[in-house]
């Protein structure tokens, strides 16, 4: 193979996250008890990766201010740090500071244990709900692995390395994505399409996630109301309803409702509803500092809450996205990856993200479930999330964003 031809590298992140569903009772729990998670390795890396989330988000807002907006930077930085371990020189710092890592601050080494740390976490069973994240490395038959990387990615990435014949595109693609469509238990299909035959190596992240609702809607209180994309642009959708008692407030420092919902199973949502006119207020003000403070509030007041119930999906190139977040060597003829093999010199020759949110009432195992407050006499507000808005989900275990997006249309697919 001629050492002046770089051959194709594909980092596909993707990802299916899916809000309800009945769980198995029989798996264990073993969430850690919260005095013996303070000094986890993922803790660690938690601030670069809430940076690299909302880095991300601005990119992608940047690009539409029309268009939803949903993607896991954990499913994305995992990737990149993955791809990471076989990179060098410019190539290899690019990568990490993209990430948002300070490298005189963090070393390589605990980036890397971090992770080891953070995928272990999220990979427990837990019965309250199901998160699962799996890493594929899809090699050439042509290719030899160097011993270090290959040993790396199993160890600290959980990664599985598949023989692959790239020649045959069809059957690559049908092995990837059957690998795929097995990790996200038949939720992603056909995510790898159109593979270029001079593909030689393929790093393949996904991430799943179903949970339940601690206190669901109840279905029959769902009724059809109005959305308004924008002043012109009004549609119709499937309105979730409910009066009890929330965490949520209206914070003026960003100009928007705030609302908490949990999930069983130590994950938090946050939606955050901007005043008329403010979603860029919102979008330059929200901080990962924010996050933790608004995280840490427990008091619960009375509110009627109206929220969309919906199914949206992010499909990114990542190549533009990394580019404005200073990662380009690994993308073009100066990339060193050279820690990955000796055989052909390589470059990125695509990176795909695609990730999937799905909202709806359900969140209880116990049908006809009912769940009884007290709500006080005083007249409650609304807070009617009949306009656009931004998500974060945050797992309470690894410190760590797990989904970060913005709904514009619930009914743009």
């Amino acid at each position: 193979m001629p050492s002046s031809i770089s051959r194709g590298l594909l980092l596909l992140a993707g990802l299916w996250c899916l809000f309800f569903g009945c769980l198995a009772e029989d798996a264990q729990v073993t969430d850690l008890p919260d005095h013996e998670q303070e000094h986890l390795a993922c803790h660690k890396i938690a601030p670069s990766l809430a940076e690299f989330a909302y880095s991300m988000y601005r990119v992608l807002a940047q690009q539409s201010n029309t268009s939803n907006i949903f993607f896991s930077p954990v499913s994305v930085a995992s990737a990149l740090a993955m791809l990471s371990l076989g990179a060098k020189g410019d190539t290899h710092t690019q990568i990490l500071q993209g990430l948002e890592f300070n490298l005189t601050e963090t070393s390589e080494a605990d980036i890397h244990n971090g992770f080891q740390n953070l995928l272990h976490i999220l990979n427990r069973p837990n019965s309250k709900h199901q998160l699962t994240t799996g890493n594929g490395l899809f090699v050439s038959l042509n290719l030899k692995l160097a011993e270090k990387f290959s040993e790396d990615i199993k160890k600290l990435y959980h990664a599985e390395a598949f023989l692959t014949n790239f020649s045959n595109p069809e059957e690559a693609e049908k092995q990837i994505n059957a690998y795929v469509e097995k990790g996200t238990q038949g939720k992603i299909v056909d995510l790898v399409k159109d593979l270029d035959k001079d593909t030689l190596l393929a790093l393949v992240n996904y991430i799943f996630f179903r949970g339940k609702w601690e206190k669901p809607f109840e279905p029959e209180h769902t009724t059809e109301e109005d959305f308004h994309v924008n002043g012109e642009t009004t549609v119709k959708v499937p309105m979730m309803n409910r009066l009890g008692m929330f965490r949520v407030f209206h914070c003026s420092t960003i100009q928007s409702w705030v609302l908490l919902m949990d999930y069983q199973g130590n994950v938090t949502a946050l939606f955050f509803l901007p005043d008329e006119g403010k979603m860029q207020h919102l979008e330059k003000t929200l901080t990962k500092e924010l996050i933790c403070k608004f995280l840490g509030k427990t008091e619960k007041t009375s509110a009627n809450v109206h929220l969309p119930k919906l199914s949206i999906s992010g499909t990114y190139n990542l190549k533009t996205v990394l580019g404005n977040l200073g990662i380009t060597n690994v993308f073009s003829n100066a990339a060193d990856l050279s820690g990955i093999t000796e055989d052909a010199p390589l470059k990125l020759s695509k990176a795909m993200h695609k990730a999937m949110l799905t909202i709806d009432e359900k969140g209880t195992e116990a049908a006809g479930a009912t769940v009884l407050e007290a709500i006080p006499m005083s007249m409650p507000p609304e807070v009617n999330f009949n306009r656009p808005f931004v998500v974060v989900i945050v797992s309470h275990s690894t410190d760590s964003p797990l989904f970060l997006g913005k709904v514009m249309d619930p009914t743009q697919k």
